[in-house]
């Protein structure tokens, strides 16, 4: 099965393509269920935010909404990509957005447990999903070369932020503990405390330690495709694994309705 992708609202030519993918850009990725989203506000306040962050213009969102209907109708289950980027030269002071849809296969949460490797690692412009992706992808590879599944990261204060591709998250007795570090606040993480918060669980937002790994009830990891992947260990040390974990997260995230692209 072919997945469609389009530029504008058009199938690319490769010249296109490839001038759009040059590296200056941000993306959301989501999981789209029969034209359906959870937390579509939030994926589009992000594609806006960060479209004037980086090009210091405005983003027509319903121009990238009726982008994705087009691509998603008919469709059941899809994952979906809106990568921003611009054909402007990188001196100007405004740069015209350019949006690419691109669509895949559907991808359910993952719950095998997954075992890290430690590094102290920053990635630029951390609030922003940009394509800058290098460091990410070469301590990861470097986690699975030296035997473990990905990477976890430790910034410059020695605290704990989050993983290549994934935010961090603990279970302390009734409490959910978020590591207070400059991280990306991922959609699912984001919906996650919301529904958490409206449910009445106890969140706190702290500085946590690798020191403190092996005193919490479990250490998770949440993407849009993950809502709760336990860590078995990092650095070879085992940790602690709750299902309550589990089943606390599961129950927030499906408690968010589906919104309509």
């Amino acid at each position: 099965m072919s997945f469609p992708f389009e530029l504008n609202g058009a199938e690319p030519g490769a010249v296109q393509l490839a001038r759009f993918l040059g590296g200056y850009g941000h993306f959301t990725a989501m999981q789209v269920r029969a034209g359906r989203v959870r937390g579509l506000d939030l994926h589009l306040t992000r594609l806006a935010s960060s479209t004037r962050l980086l090009f210091g213009s405005e983003l027509d969102l319903d121009q990238v909404r009726g982008y994705v209907r087009k691509l998603v109708a008919g469709q059941g289950a899809l994952s979906v990509r809106v990568h921003i980027s611009s054909y402007a030269g990188e001196e100007a002071p405004v740069m015209a957005p350019e949006i690419l849809v691109r669509t895949g296969p559907p991808h359910e949460h993952v719950a095998d447990p997954i075992r890290l490797k430690s590094v102290r690692y920053e990635r630029d412009l951390p609030e922003v999903k940009h394509t800058g992706t290098f460091g990410l992808i070469h301590h990861s590879r470097q986690a699975a070369l030296a035997g473990y599944d990905d990477a976890v990261f430790i910034d410059h204060s020695g605290h704990l932020s989050e993983a290549s591709i994934w935010n961090l998250g603990f279970l302390e007795g009734d409490t959910i503990v978020w590591p207070e570090a400059a991280v990306l606040p991922g959609i699912t993480y984001l919906l996650l405390k919301e529904r958490l918060g409206a449910a009445g669980v106890a969140q706190v937002t702290r500085p946590v330690h690798p020191r403190e790994l092996s005193g919490f009830d479990a250490v998770f990891l949440t993407n849009s495709e993950t809502i709760g992947r336990p860590v078995a260990s990092v650095d070879g040390v085992a940790l602690r694994s709750d299902p309550a974990a589990a089943r606390l997260l599961t129950e927030a995230y499906e408690s968010a309705p589906w919104d309509e692209i």
